[in-house]
């Protein structure tokens, strides 16, 4: 059950998220985690909590250069939390904690490795797989494929064929 109209402690709850998770994260991902996996904080006060946490300079915009900014704790923010934590109940920080461990590499493939298909005009399919770095994109590749079976399946695969694809590539064309 979202804690509804208490500003203090959605904020808290905000910058407990953002400390525990360790990684920037995008505005996508803070509703997804705090709104719809679980019930921390309802959406509309999420999208005001995160308003007023960036300015009171708790939390900052971090320029992806890409479509899309990414938001991390500062340290104004973090001596906030660590002065107030105790008032988010320990019920609901312990949801977040073991939230967190199980699902902070989820998350972060989610955000760092993109990928989208789409029909041609010819009938194929071209896919896109990115892997995302605050800077911009880290690796770019378009794939154009016979079947929308084949999109799909490349789609799916890529949050987990990520890593070793940059890899291979990276150690292939370095060598």
């Amino acid at each position: 059950m979202p804690i509804k109209g208490n500003n203090l402690i959605n904020k808290l709850i905000l910058l407990f998220v953002f400390d525990k998770m360790e990684i920037p994260l995008s505005s996508d991902t803070i509703e997804e985690v705090c709104c719809q996996e679980n019930d921390w904080i309802s959406f509309m006060d999420c999208k005001l909590t995160l308003s007023h946490l960036l300015d009171d300079q708790f939390v900052y915009e971090i320029s992806s250069g890409g479509t899309r900014p990414f938001y991390s704790i500062t340290p104004k923010g973090r001596v906030c939390l660590a002065d107030f934590y105790i008032n988010i109940p320990k019920s609901l920080r312990e949801s977040i904690v073991l939230f967190v461990k199980g699902n902070k590499l989820k998350y972060r493939r989610k955000q760092d490795y993109i990928a989208d298909y789409y029909m041609n005009k010819d009938g194929t399919y071209t896919v896109y797989l990115k892997i995302m770095e605050i800077g911009g994109a880290l690796l770019e590749l378009k794939f154009i494929v016979p079947t929308r079976q084949i999109a799909k399946n490349i789609y799916s695969k890529w949050p987990n064929k990520a890593e070793v694809m940059f890899s291979s590539i990276y150690e292939t064309l370095v060598d």
